[in-house]
């Protein structure tokens, strides 16, 4: 009996499939394991960003500023400035973007609950040609459609997640978006700034501050390798050059202005 279950189910999740490429549209994922990390909620997402974000727009302040050979204290501020200043940019940009976009969500969500409550036979009808287009047998697809439309909530989960694409799970959380940002960018932003904090300055602490945030490169590029499931080497080289590139550039602005000055 199980494995005439078992077969059967296969057979279905075949014609599902087919369906969907036969139609042009990849049927969404069925979730039968939960193996794959959870990368929705836009947290995992800033941090990289963050990160990525804080090495470049930093070490090419820093480098920048230290390029037109000023008082090591200017190139501190300078540091310093640009670490809060695009912490704080960060973490309002993406709370601000992730709070309009969960509010969006929120309200697609209430215009359904409204088409639920007041057409129940039209969205009824909506459901069961969903699975239909899958390739669900009609009498199958009726019975499901009839037992998911039972309950309020599900019958809004089920809308939600099959006509508009909306997880009611896991619509983004604004607080952790902007949380993460800010660390993360702050993390990142620290290390070309680093060896003059100590007090030291010139030709050492520009040295020191170039292979910090190559090495930071290098390691954010190969982090970010492994959930893209891209070639480490080139995720990391990739990296490297985008910081090597900003910061080379505006240290040859600072050391012109610096010489003209």
């Amino acid at each position: 009996m199980l494995g005439s279950r078992g077969t059967r189910r296969s057979a279905w999740l075949r014609r599902a499939r087919s369906a969907g490429r036969d139609h042009g549209l990849e049927a969404e994922p069925l979730r039968l394991e939960r193996a794959h990390r959870d990368v929705r909620g836009g947290g995992l997402r800033a941090a990289v960003f963050g990160v990525s974000d804080g090495l470049v727009s930093n070490v090419s302040l820093v480098l920048g500023t230290a390029g037109a050979h000023p008082g090591a204290g200017v190139v501190r501020l300078a540091g310093l400035a640009g670490l809060l200043g695009g912490s704080f940019s960060m973490a309002a940009g993406e709370y601000v973007s992730m709070r309009a976009q969960r509010e969006a969500f929120e309200r697609e969500l209430e215009v359904e609950r409204a088409e639920l409550r007041e057409q129940p036979e039209s969205e009824r009808r909506e459901l069961e040609r969903i699975y239909r287009r899958r390739g669900i047998d009609a009498e199958t697809a009726r019975r499901l459609t009839d037992q998911l439309m039972e309950d309020p909530e599900v019958a809004l989960r089920t809308h939600a997640r099959e006509e508009l694409g909306i997880d009611p799970d896991a619509l983004g959380s604004p607080v952790q978006a902007a949380a993460s940002s800010f660390a993360s960018f702050a993390l990142g932003a620290v290390l070309p700034l680093a060896p003059f904090l100590g007090g030291s300055f010139g030709t050492a602490a520009v040295v020191a501050a170039i292979v910090l945030t190559a090495l930071a490169a290098l390691a954010v590029g190969a982090a970010l390798a492994l959930f893209t499931a891209r070639s480490k080497l080139y995720s990391a080289l990739r990296s490297l050059g985008i910081c090597a590139v900003a910061g080379a550039v505006t240290y040859g602005v600072g050391s012109l202005v610096g010489v003209a000055a």
